[in-house]
């Protein structure tokens, strides 16, 4: 697919089709795809958990996610938690913040690798969902993740099941401003 049409069609999806899988090497090529994002001195600080087995689907939904995401998110293929090594991108060699965003950095990189990995995504046929409301502290609990890592969105993986129309998106004059 055309790197346009993707960015156009790429849609948040709340409805899946039942019954559905995702290879693992579907999941590689779209982690691949994320570390092609550039990052602070190329520290790639993105870190990825997914979740296959519907068991966990299943268990990670009920206790991790609020009733809301969980209904969205509904026979969905995979879960892919992000998050990022803190303390490093936007930071000097001995741990003090380059700047006032210090950990922002890390958000920003793993926006980036995310965005690739979303596109990666549509362009393979698969649809997502990116989820901010979620229980870190059971999350971390559940999949093991260790505190040195931020844990920043739950992304929901698999087959769309509705046709979804563009959403109204503001005039280039109302966010433009050239100097």
């Amino acid at each position: 697919m055309e790197f346009q049409k993707v960015i156009e069609n790429r849609r948040s999806m709340r409805k899946y089709k039942e019954g559905k899988t995702v290879d693992k090497s579907l999941i590689e090529e779209l982690i691949k795809a994320a570390l092609f994002a550039p990052s602070w001195k190329n520290s790639e600080t993105g870190r990825y958990h997914v979740i296959l087995s519907d068991e966990m689907l299943l268990k990670f939904r009920n206790e991790c996610l609020a009733e809301y995401n969980r209904n969205n998110s509904n026979n969905a293929c995979a879960i892919i938690v992000t998050a990022f090594v803190k303390n490093q991108s936007g930071f000097n060699a001995d741990g003090t913040p380059t700047n006032e965003l210090g950990n922002g950095w890390g958000i920003y990189d793993l926006g980036l690798q995310n965005q690739n990995l979303l596109l990666k995504a549509k362009e393979m046929g698969l649809d997502t969902l990116v989820m901010g409301i979620r229980d870190e502290v059971r999350i971390r609990e559940l999949l093991n993740i260790d505190e040195e890592e931020i844990i920043v969105s739950v992304i929901a993986l698999g087959y769309g099941d509705v046709e979804k129309e563009a959403p109204k998106r503001k005039k280039i004059e109302e966010v433009l401003k050239m100097y």
